[in-house]
């Protein structure tokens, strides 16, 4: 294979539906095992002008938290135009108002290793209040375990 990741090394989950509202209040992704390299979330604002929420990255004790902790991660906007890297800090940040932006999010697991919790979810509280079209997907990266052979010939 000639790049170090494969699609087979991604575990794609369900973070958030797409609704019209999707970051109506505060709003939390399921919270996923982060079982690899680390975890991933991306976040697809569709339509809406105004709307802005807060974003943080959370490690959680288990996936019905009984305690939670915020952690650094970095993040990248896709919009017009594909954005660099930014280093967040555990406060996280806010989302630019308009319509058709992308948010990656990534969080490796040396940050979840400070907090001893191996449990992740992203949340976003509603900073301007104005519907948002979108949704979450959540990808861990780096799997643990490779993946099962499709073929015993290979």
């Amino acid at each position: 294979m000639g790049s170090l990741l494969t699609i087979s090394d991604l575990h794609f989950v369900k973070g958030l539906d797409p609704v019209a509202d999707f970051m109506d209040g505060t709003k939390y992704t399921d919270i996923i095992e982060v079982g690899g390299e680390g975890i991933a979330f991306v976040i697809y604002k569709g339509v809406g002008t105004t709307g802005t929420s807060a974003i943080t990255v959370e490690a959680c004790d288990t996936v019905v938290p009984g305690a939670s902790a915020a952690v650094p991660f970095f993040y990248k906007r896709i919009g017009e135009t594909d954005a660099g890297w930014t280093a967040a800090a555990a406060t996280g940040f806010t989302t630019t108002a308009g319509s058709s932006d992308m948010y990656v999010i990534a969080a490796p697991k040396d940050v979840f290793a400070s907090t001893g919790y191996k449990y992740a979810r992203l949340k976003a509280v509603e900073a301007v209040n104005d519907p948002v079209l979108g949704g979450i997907l959540a990808i861990v990266y780096g799997l643990r375990y490779s993946p099962q052979p499709t073929s015993l010939i290979d």
